[in-house]
C-alpha cells in the first residue's frame, strides 16, 4: 500500500474524532491551520516513543503503543493545567510491519484522542528499521494561567496526585501499563490557584529536583506520607517513573482538596529556602535516581 492510501485510511479514522473548533484546516494539507480565541495563551510539547526503549513489540500491541505515544504527550498538557486542542504524529514503522500496524496504531492513539477531546491534525509517516513516534500536542489556557515549574516558594506544601511506584512496580512483574494523563485534574488545579507543576514521568527523586532546580528552591519531604502503590518498594516510588502523576506546590491558604473526583491528593513536604536543587527526605539527601536518557 502507499503512503497516500495510509494516509487517506488515517484521516478516513479521524474523521469520526472530536474536531477543535479553533482547528481550521487539519489532514490533507502541508500544514494545520489554528486560529486561537483571544485571551488565551497556547502551549505545545512533543515526546517519542522508541521501540525497545519505551516498549517491546512483544510487550504492547500496535493500539496500546498509539495509546501510550498520545498519552505521554497529554501528560505534559495536564502538568500545565491546559485543555488540549490538537496533535501532530510522526511515526515510522519497519517495513515489515506494513499498513495493518499503521492502522492499529492508529486507532489506539485516537482511542485516546476521543477520551480527550484532543484533535489529530497532521503529522508524517515513514520506514526506519525500529518503530518510531513523535507526539506533538498543543493546548490552550487562559492567558498567563498556565501551570510552570519556576513558581514554587518557600514555605509552600507539596503535593501529588494518585499512588507512587505503580508503573515500576508493574514493569519488574512483566506486566506494563499505560499512562493515564491527568488531563482533568491539571485543570481543576489551575483553577484552584496551585502555583508549580511537573508530570511524574522519570522518577518523584528526579521531576521533584527539575521543579526545584526552576523555582530556585529545595524542598523538604517526609518518606511516611508518600502514598506508595500496593507492592510496590519505597525505591520504586521515588526512582521508578513513568507514573504520570502531577507533582504540584500550593501556598499554604489555598485548599487543596484531599482529591479530584476519585483521584486521592496527598501532601508529602514542603518548599525551602535552600541549594536549588536538592531535595530532602526524612532530613537527608535524596539522590535523583530517577530515568535520566543521557546519564
Amino acid at each position: 500500500m502507499r503512503e497516500t492510501e495510509i494516509i487517506d485510511r488515517i484521516r478516513l479514522q479521524s474523521r469520526k474524532n472530536y474536531r477543535h473548533k479553533t482547528l481550521i484546516r487539519g489532514i490533507g494539507d502541508d500544514c494545520a491551520i489554528l486560529r486561537p480565541s483571544a485571551g488565551e495563551d497556547l502551549v505545545f510539547t512533543s515526546d517519542f516513543v522508541l521501540e525497545d526503549r519505551h516498549f517491546t513489540l512483544a510487550t504492547h500491541s500496535a493500539g496500546a503503543i498509539g495509546e501510550k505515544a498520545l498519552a505521554r504527550s497529554l501528560s505534559d498538557l495536564a502538568a500545565m493545567g491546559a485543555e488540549p486542542v490538537f496533535c501532530l504524529v510522526s511515526l515510522a514503522v519497519p517495513a515489515k510491519l506494513g499498513a495493518v500496524f499503521v492502522g492499529r496504531f492508529y486507532k489506539g492513539l485516537l482511542r485516546i484522542a476521543s477520551k480527550y477531546s484532543i484533535s489529530l491534525a497532521g503529522g508524517d509517516l515513514a520506514r526506519f528499521d525500529k518503530v518510531i513516534a513523535d507526539v506533538m500536542c498543543c493546548g490552550r489556557v487562559p492567558r498567563g494561567k498556565s501551570l510552570l515549574r519556576s513558581a514554587a516558594k518557600p514555605g509552600q506544601r507539596i503535593y501529588v496526585t494518585g499512588k507512587l511506584g505503580t508503573a515500576a512496580h508493574a514493569f519488574t512483574a512483566g506486566k506494563p501499563i499505560l499512562p493515564v494523563p491527568r488531563i482533568e485534574t491539571g485543570i481543576a488545579l489551575r483553577k484552584l490557584g496551585v502555583s508549580a507543576a511537573i508530570d511524574l514521568s522519570d522518577g518523584l527523586s528526579l521531576d521533584l529536583a527539575r521543579l526545584c532546580q526552576e523555582s530556585q528552591v529545595s524542598a523538604e519531604i517526609s518518606s511516611h506520607l508518600l502514598p506508595i502503590a500496593r507492592h510496590a518498594t519505597l525505591g520504586e516510588a521515588l526512582h521508578g517513573g513513568e507514573d504520570y502523576e502531577l507533582l504540584f506546590t500550593a501556598a499554604p491558604q489555598v485548599n487543596v482538596p484531599s482529591a479530584v473526583g476519585k483521584l486521592p491528593i496527598r501532601e508529602i513536604g514542603r518548599v525551602a529556602r535552600g541549594r536549588p536543587g536538592v531535595v530532602l527526605m526524612d532530613g537527608n539527601p535524596l539522590q535523583s535516581k530517577g530515568f535520566d536518557h543521557f546519564a
